[in-house]
């Protein structure tokens, strides 16, 4: 197992929470953290944007990340939503051993 955070942007707790949902019951992710309101700033289409989104902490394991990315893209309102990997390398043992018994 190779334990990851994706790191996530979508517009609001409504869309975050109703995809959150879909990917805990694949058994995908074990769980997702998610931060109602953070301020982006951001280009777009040759233009600096500004927008309130919502940030998603979602906790896999490297094996299926593909699969929340597709889910997420499947799902999500954004064009080009953010869906970042990133690599864990070390954590609490007790942690690591709950997140890779919750996943598929």
């Amino acid at each position: 197992m190779k334990p990851i955070v994706i790191l996530w942007t979508c517009k609001d707790t409504s869309e975050a929470k109703r995809i959150a949902q879909v990917l805990l019951e694949e058994r995908l992710i074990a769980c997702a953290s998610i931060v109602p309101q953070v301020l982006s700033l951001f280009s777009w289409q040759g233009k600096i944007e500004t927008a309130e989104e919502c940030k998603v902490f979602l906790k896999s394991d490297a094996r299926h990340f593909e699969a929340v990315k597709e889910k997420i893209l499947l799902h999500c309102s954004y064009e080009v939503p953010e869906i970042l990997e990133l690599e864990v390398d070390r954590g609490n043992p007790a942690y690591l051993s709950w997140l890779q018994s919750e996943l598929h």
